[in-house]
């Protein structure tokens, strides 16, 4: 049973176009034969250890383990599908980046941060892909959605925890940013010289 264990397990991985869980591993079996969860465990380690000449690896995320391309060869697999792959826009990876390092955080902090609007079909854009979600809602005035990523997002990633994530600069508090970017300067003097009462 051992090797067909193998056998069933590296074709569900292959078959899935998801990560699977332990737990959906087992679900594969019938009652009377369902896998412990440590045999499942070590034969995902026997995979792995039989892709180390192999031309696919198996990789842990956050929602389970999928069978992916090794890193190493991904720019020759690249070259059979002829559409390019999807770039994100500058704002969009910023925004998506500030998520994920800075969660909870509110659109309106995501945009003291970067000094410029974040656009509502930007975040929708990011909703839409599974990457973030609306984990709450900020306790001031208003009442804004607070956004975190997701598991989807980590899986896409190639991420078990957030943890994962390399290591930034590091980015400014929210409550001690320094605002004063050019175009609010220009408003403060404007919205000086049309109030006399304003201190100069």
């Amino acid at each position: 049973m051992e090797n067909k264990l193998i056998q069933i397990i590296e074709a569900a991985l292959l078959s899935a176009s998801r990560p699977l869980s332990i737990e959906e591993i087992q679900r594969l079996f019938p009652t009377d034969q369902t896998p412990s969860k440590e045999d499942i465990k070590e034969t995902l380690n026997e995979i792995e250890d039989l892709c180390a000449k192999r031309g696919v690896e198996l990789k842990r995320v956050s929602s389970g383990y999928r069978m992916q391309v090794k890193q190493s060869l991904s720019a020759y697999i690249a070259k059979l599908w002829e559409e390019k792959p999807q770039r994100y826009s500058k704002a969009t990876l910023e925004t998506l980046a500030l998520i994920a390092y800075r969660q909870p955080i509110t659109r309106g902090e995501i945009e003291q941060i970067r000094g410029v609007s974040v656009g509502t079909q930007l975040i929708r854009g990011i909703l839409e892909r599974g990457w973030i979600k609306i984990v709450g809602q900020r306790d001031v005035p208003g009442r804004p959605s607070l956004y975190a990523t997701t598991k989807e997002f980590l899986d896409y990633f190639g991420l078990q925890h957030l943890r994962e994530l390399p290591g930034l600069p590091d980015l400014p508090d929210i409550d001690s940013l320094d605002m004063e970017l050019p175009l609010e300067e220009e408003q403060k003097e404007v919205e000086s010289q049309s109030d006399p009462q304003a201190p100069h």
